[in-house]
Order: structure tokens, then sequence, then C-alpha cells
């Protein structure tokens, strides 16, 4: 998401239909799809380019991703912008990409809200700066009923300190008396986590070849079918989400189950 966002959503709308790639079957589209955006620094050095570069680069790669996505009839996005990992790289780019959130807010919100996109930041939003909290709040209060694509965008997020974080608020409601332990179930615990209300991701994308969940929706997860590409996220494009929803269209999802075909 840059200035280039805008423009991309102030085009004339698409029919959903009209624009879904042929070979997709839009009865078999993920609800919720879910991307590790790995491959900015990468990208940049191939280029002999400064690593903001590639930052700069992957924020435009997420705003096709939006627009696709939005376009072609997925309910939510959710995106690994910053992770509670991400504070130990050097403080010039830690400081540059708090910068470039708090400046794809300010010129994007509008076009967003326009949109209908409706807009979250899933994580432990206290560290970061005093602005970006401010945006975040106008953000997440001005598209709150928009009924659009859901767009998650995961700051300052762990998996683990997520699933410590809902076992904590479970323990206080315990404590109070508001809740029997014995009433902990799958449903209340995930009532706790960042992405309460909604579905959990039916496809995880990571970019740049790398096979790991790197502590990103550790519960969510549980039964997401991965989808792993070499390309860098800078250079994800159209073709690159069509190939991997042709790859989720291309299992078979059992949950557990007994595969009918034998």
């Amino acid at each position: 998401m840059s200035r280039a966002l805008v423009s991309g959503f102030n085009q004339a709308p698409v029919t959903r239909s009209a624009s879904l790639p042929v070979p997709l079957d839009p009865a078999r589209l993920p609800r919720h799809v879910a991307v590790i955006m790995d491959g900015n620094g990468r990208w940049a050095r191939q280029r002999n380019l400064p690593r903001v570069m590639g930052h700069r680069q992957g924020v435009e790669a997420l705003k096709r991703t939006l627009r696709r996505c939005s376009d072609w009839g997925i309910g939510a996005l959710t995106a690994y912008a910053f992770s509670t990992e991400n504070w130990s790289r050097p403080g010039e780019e830690v400081s540059f990409l708090m910068t470039l959130f708090e400046r794809v807010l300010q010129r994007e919100l509008g076009a967003l809200e326009q949109e209908q996109v409706r807009i979250r930041f899933l994580g432990d939003l206290e560290p970061l700066p005093t602005r970006l909290q401010e945006l975040i709040a106008e953000a997440t209060a001005r598209t709150a009923t928009n009924t659009g694509i859901h767009f998650n965008v995961c700051t300052n997020y762990g998996g683990r300190a997520e699933l410590v974080r809902a076992a904590r608020l479970l323990a206080q409601r315990v404590a109070r008396g508001e809740l029997d332990p014995d009433q902990i179930d799958e449903t209340a615990f995930a009532a706790e986590l960042h992405t309460a209300g909604e579905a959990d991701p039916d496809l995880l994308i990571r970019t740049s070849g790398e096979q790991r969940i790197s502590n990103f929706l550790l519960w969510q997860l549980a039964y997401a079918e991965l989808h792993i590409t070499e390309v860098l996220w800078p250079d994800f494009d159209e073709a690159a989400l069509l190939a991997a929803l042709l790859d989720y269209q291309g299992r078979q999802r059992r949950f557990g189950g007994v595969d009918p075909l034998g």
C-alpha cells in the first residue's frame, strides 16, 4: 500500500465474476488467505539497493494482493507485517518501517474506506509509536462497519505471545469467578485471540522459499493449506497469487477425516 493503492482502488469497479481468472472455481475459493511476506531484503540486495527499497516494493505487492483478493471474492486477507522478533533488526530499519506504516495509513485510509475494506491491526500495539497507535485506532474505527474484504495487519505480533495472552485472560476470568475452568474449550480459547470473530485461514502463502511458519497464527493455521513459493515478496503479483489459489484448489481437505476417493 503506497500512493499507488489510491489509484488502484479508485479505478472503475470490476465485476468479480468477470475478473475471476477462468481456471479458478469460484465455489472453491479460500474464505481467508494469510501471507508471510518474506524476501524484501533479498530482493533489494539482488539489485544492490538499500533494504528499505525492498520494503517499499513489498508495500506495492501487498496493495496488488489486497486488490486481487477483493476483486476475486476472497473474504479476508491477513498479512504478517511486523513480528515481535523484528525489533531486533537494525534501529534504522525499524524506524523506517514505523514511519512507513504511518505514511501508508495517512495516504491510503480514504481509499480503503471508499472500497469498504475493513482493516484491523492484530498484535501488541502498545510498544508502537504514539502517532502510529493513533492512526491505527482511527483506521479501525472508520472502517469497522465496512462490508468488503477483511484486511488484518499483524503488527508487533507473535503467535506464542498471543497464546500466552489468551491463557492469561482466561485465567483472570476464572480468578474473578466469571468462568468455570471446565467451561474452557476451543471456542472459549479462540474468543480470546486477536483474531476473535474471524474465520481461520484456509490458505497460508509464504514467499521466498522459506519452509516455516515463523511464529505466525500458531492456533489459527492448524488446518490451513500451505503454499510455499520461491517468488520474493516484492515480485508477488497476480500470476503468483493465481498459482497459489490453483494449488489450494487442487488439494483434498480432509480435516482429519478419510479421503472419499480412497
